[in-house]
């Protein structure tokens, strides 16, 4: 079984291990960045992509001139990224649960009163509108 890369520290992995995140569904590749920095961009795979299978999040660095600190910068994002996602998830979850129990609860009886009053003012209303003497 494939293990986390050595840069990825004991906090960072406990963060994995919570999100039920496996090494080997993350892949991990090196290429050589873009934009400004010249002949050391060009020359060097420094940027950092990683990608979780599982989800399709994809994450991409090319802050530092390093692919240590690419990397390690990297795994904390994707990590932030997949806890974001869970915690929308868990936020979506919770707010359908709570509007089905908001619909399904019995109203008030102050509620009953006014829906009774307006109903009564609504068929007065109504009442007014009948057909014309004339026929």
């Amino acid at each position: 079984m494939a293990d986390f890369p050595e840069i990825v520290e004991a906090p960072l992995r406990a963060r994995f291990v919570s999100l039920r995140v496996r090494p080997a569904d993350v892949e991990e590749r090196f290429v050589r960045g873009s934009g400004a920095g010249g002949q050391k961009i060009n020359k060097t795979s420094s940027t950092v992509t990683l990608r979780h299978r599982p989800t399709g999040v994809e994450v991409r660095c090319q802050r530092e001139r390093s692919q240590v600190a690419n990397r390690l910068i990297a795994w904390q994002e994707l990590a932030g990224k997949l806890e974001g996602r869970r915690a929308t998830a868990t936020h979506e979850a919770r707010s359908a649960r709570e509007l089905v129990r908001r619909q399904k609860r019995q109203k008030s009886r102050g509620q009953k009163v006014r829906m009774i009053q307006t109903k009564k003012h609504r068929a007065k209303i109504k009442s007014t509108r009948g057909r014309s003497v004339e026929d």
